[in-house]
């Protein structure tokens, strides 16, 4: 991990943010967006972290408390950086975020198609709760 540097995102990653998930996660929400991503900085400016080698944005991840659960979303990290510590050293931040806030327990959004993201959440101590499901409705066109 040496030379690895995380920080929370300020209004200037916004378009670099972007651009990164659209190569590096998978899938795509209706809040990946320039005016999505300004609303959650706008609320919560410490809850995007982003890992940077070398002045490289390397990987992300969205470490959202509402005061109730912490929950866990656009973990990506950028295709050369894999395997490296990056997704490691983000979640480990986000761990160390929520407990300062009083956090108990961390909840990830991941994909069901996504082999890759599980193998990563196994590894850093998450488990599958195949008894839940996400139930969605979007709220605008």
């Amino acid at each position: 991990m040496n030379n690895l540097r995380i920080r929370a995102a300020a209004p200037a990653d916004l378009d670099p943010v972007l651009a990164f998930w659209k190569e590096a996660a998978e899938g795509t929400s209706i809040s990946d967006d320039r005016d999505g991503v300004a609303r959650l900085l706008d609320r919560d400016p410490e809850s995007l972290l982003l890992a940077e080698r070398d002045g490289e944005l390397a990987g992300t991840v969205i470490a959202g408390f509402d005061g109730w659960r912490c929950h866990l979303y656009r973990l990506a990290v950028r295709p050369g950086h894999r395997r490296r510590g990056v997704a490691t050293a983000l979640l480990a931040a986000a761990e160390e975020r929520f407990t300062a806030l009083g956090g108990r327990r961390g909840d990830a959004m991941v994909l069901n198609e996504n082999g890759l993201a599980h193998q990563a959440w196994r590894a850093a101590g998450y488990e599958r709760q195949p008894q839940w499901s996400r139930w969605v409705k979007p709220l605008c066109p």
